[in-house]
């Protein structure tokens, strides 16, 4: 299947999963990925992801649903998909005595056209501490490792479960460096993190699941968009809110007022800052700490999280839709 051009390398249609005692951890979900794409699947703990990602590695079957990655199914067609994926799961497991170079060779072994060790081990800046046993590593080397043996195999997907997890700032954007190269060479890339800065800045496109469905789907603009911009400011003693010009002249949507701070929330960020601001140079305001910014995946996400608590939402959809 091709839309614009790009090919989906994993479909998801009308997904269920259930476990024992009848609980459903996946409602009938939709999605799908293009090649050379990363997209991010979101959600609160338990609402899904995991159980998605088990399924579309093809470790278990799906109550219900159809899934293609690389036009095969995971779980009946393993053989076909195993060999094109890599997996880099949340804790590798690996024994503990071996050292960083030993457990890299030993991994090679068990893939099909592998690397060479040394070249992956460098791409994630594990060179130096080859000979270090895996006892020795610290967290984030850990995660490290675990991600140099995901690329053994050259992968044309790449799962990817909470890649930076226990990385200090600089490894956490090194490997998002290393993310984007492998997107900009083709690979495609199926994130799920906890970071949300990690999803806005790395993804292409990202779902958000809660209780088992997704809430909404988009790029990280999008969805971002989907929620207002703020304004906060202070004002001066003599001044006060009908000083100013009628809110909805303004573009404003809602807005509180805590002693002398006056937080406004707009659609129209522009709309709202320019009058804001005209106003306070013609009336000789100065507007203490004024802060204007627009709205942040991590609002985005916490808001859809509580809405789609409080309601029954449908299987999937649109962002354009949910966002009405």
């Amino acid at each position: 299947m091709e839309t614009n051009g790009h090919e989906h390398v994993i479909e998801v249609t009308g997904l269920r999963r259930v476990y024992g005692g009848g609980f459903e951890a996946v409602r009938g979900i939709d999605f799908s990925v293009r090649r050379g794409e990363i997209f991010a699947l979101l959600g609160t703990n338990g609402a899904g992801k995991t159980s998605t990602v088990e399924l579309l590695e093809g470790l278990a079957a799906p109550a219900a649903g159809r899934i293609r990655v690389l036009g095969h199914d995971p779980y009946t067609e393993r053989s076909a998909v195993r060999p094109r994926t890599g997996v880099m799961l949340q804790e590798g497991g690996f024994p503990s005595e071996l050292t960083v170079a030993e457990t890299a060779r030993m991994w090679a072994g068990c893939v099909s056209g592998a690397r060479p060790p040394a070249e992956v081990l460098a791409l994630v800046g594990l060179d130096r501490r080859s000979d270090v046993r895996v006892k020795q590593l610290s967290g984030g080397e850990r995660r490290r490792l675990d991600l140099a043996l995901a690329l053994l195999g050259r992968p044309e997907v790449l799962f990817l479960d909470e890649p930076t997890t226990g990385l200090d700032a600089e490894g956490r954007r090194d490997t998002w460096d290393l993310v984007r190269a492998l997107r900009d060479a083709g690979t495609t890339v199926l994130l799920t993190t906890h970071y949300l800065e990690e999803a806005e800045t790395l993804a292409d496109r990202l779902a958000i699941l809660h209780e088992g469905r997704i809430a909404v789907t988009g790029t990280p603009a999008e969805v971002t968009a989907s929620q207002p911009s703020r304004i906060s400011f202070e004002l001066p003693r003599d001044h006060h809110l009908g000083d100013l010009p009628p809110l909805a002249e303004l573009g404003v949507c809602a807005h509180e007022v805590t002693g002398r701070t006056v937080r406004l929330r707009t659609r129209e960020l522009q709309r709202t800052a320019t009058g804001l601001l005209t106003w306070a140079e013609r009336a000789g305001v100065e507007l203490r700490r004024l802060d204007v910014r627009s709205a942040s995946l991590e609002e985005a996400f916490l808001s859809i999280a509580q809405k789609a608590g409080a309601e029954t939402a449908p299987a999937s959809q649109d962002l354009k839709e949910y966002a009405a």
